[in-house]
């Protein structure tokens, strides 16, 4: 959990093994200091079915905590890069101001989806 937190208060990207497959960059920015409960693929499922059998081979779930100068960055090769899917939910805070988190998913340097929302983002490709 240390290492997930170092990655939260960074803009360098931590990064999953390289391989032959597509370099996928999630980036997650906001406006306003928050902790967001992530959920982002780290390797590419066979099928929708082996997906289902065992999501958590798959996918990471984490909490981090950013800020507007702190963005979160995680790169990782996909074989196929339309499962990547990034997540961000904060829970409402009250008295205070929606952190309007803003997710990114580049493929190979192309930015592929951008979404915001006023207290969750959510990009996925092609897959879902």
């Amino acid at each position: 959990m240390l290492a997930a937190a170092a990655v939260a208060v960074s803009s360098a990207p931590a990064s999953a093994e390289p391989g032959d497959g597509h370099l996928v960059r999630y980036t997650l920015r906001t406006a306003a200091p928050a902790d967001f409960k992530l959920n982002y693929v780290i390797a590419s499922p066979p099928s929708k079915q082996a997906y289902n059998a065992d999501p958590y081979t798959y996918l990471k779930s984490e909490v981090v905590v950013i800020g507007p100068e702190q963005p979160w960055v995680f790169e990782v090769t996909l074989d196929d890069p339309e499962w990547a899917i990034l997540t961000a939910s904060t829970g409402v805070h009250a008295m205070q101001a929606s952190p309007n988190p803003v997710c990114e998913i580049e493929v190979d340097g192309e930015v592929r989806v951008h979404q915001e929302g006023p207290y969750t983002a959510h990009c996925q490709l092609g897959a879902w």
